[in-house]
């Protein structure tokens, strides 16, 4: 019997002493998938998820949670945030709200589409889409204009149900934008776009692991506010028609350079 109990102990101890390792052997959750898109959200504008223009975002969330993305955007671009949230198989009606901030953290109006939503009872899912405005390079003080630099979304459920929350739900977002072109530029341009850790990042030379730079996204092809625009091409063609409309015209109209009916001296 005590050969047993013996026996049996030592088993209970491998047991236990196995149960860390086949733990660990599990692969991990990941922040991205293999394409670079992440697969989770930060659940505040510190620690909001930063996404690329182009890339789809996923996340699984609770209803009741607060998501934060982050993405970069230029002067002249137009943004379009989409987002789909993916509801449970059984749920009550519930309202989904995205809202967008600039990088001063103040909340940008959408020109249009839908940026709430009520989904029925059992909807599958729901969509929403926020059309920001044209960022621009520069704008007054008080104005509310949207600016170049790091544009946080937040998605979120309004009115939800005691039954409803905690429940589990699956969220995209995808960010695109529209070139406006010379059409939306103005004159003027801000010193740095507002990107968090901007000034420690362009000022000295730390590592790029530095815990005080808090965005890295920037657009594709870097930032480009400026005085430059393709406005100039414009002018400087118009201003180019214009000279050459003013000599046809002179042409046209100068005449022989003699009165009519005087004849020509010999």
């Amino acid at each position: 019997m005590r050969a047993v109990r013996v026996l049996s102990a030592a088993l209970l101890t491998l047991g236990l002493a196995a149960a860390p390792v086949a733990a660990d052997s599990s692969p991990s959750p990941s922040a991205s998938d293999d394409d670079g898109a992440p697969t989770r959200a930060g659940t505040s504008f510190r620690t909001a998820t930063e996404v690329e223009q182009g890339q789809t975002a996923t996340a699984r969330a609770s209803t009741g949670d607060y998501l934060y993305w982050s993405f970069p955007a230029d002067a002249g671009q137009r943004p379009t945030v989409h987002a789909t949230v993916k509801l449970p198989e059984s749920h009550a009606a519930e309202t989904w709200q995205i809202d967008v901030y600039d990088g001063l953290r103040r909340r940008q109006a959408c020109q249009y589409g839908a940026q709430t939503r009520t989904a029925g009872a059992d909807t599958p899912s729901v969509e929403l889409e926020c059309v920001l405005r044209t960022v621009r390079a520069w704008s007054e003080p008080w104005a509310n204009d949207p600016l170049p630099g790091t544009y946080y979304v937040r998605l979120t459920a309004l009115r939800v149900t005691t039954a409803d929350l905690g429940q589990a739900v699956d969220a995209e977002l995808r960010v695109d934008s529209k070139d406006m072109g010379g059409a939306a530029a103005v004159d003027g341009a801000l010193a740095e776009p507002l990107v968090p850790g901007i000034a420690t990042r362009d000022g000295s030379d730390e590592e790029n692991d530095d815990p005080a730079v808090l965005a890295d996204l920037e657009p594709e092809d870097g930032w480009t506010s400026g005085w430059w625009s393709d406005r100039w091409v414009w002018t400087a063609a118009g201003g180019a028609l214009a000279a050459l409309a003013g000599v046809a015209g002179y042409r046209l109209t100068r005449g022989s350079g003699r009165p009519p009916g005087v004849p020509p001296t010999a």
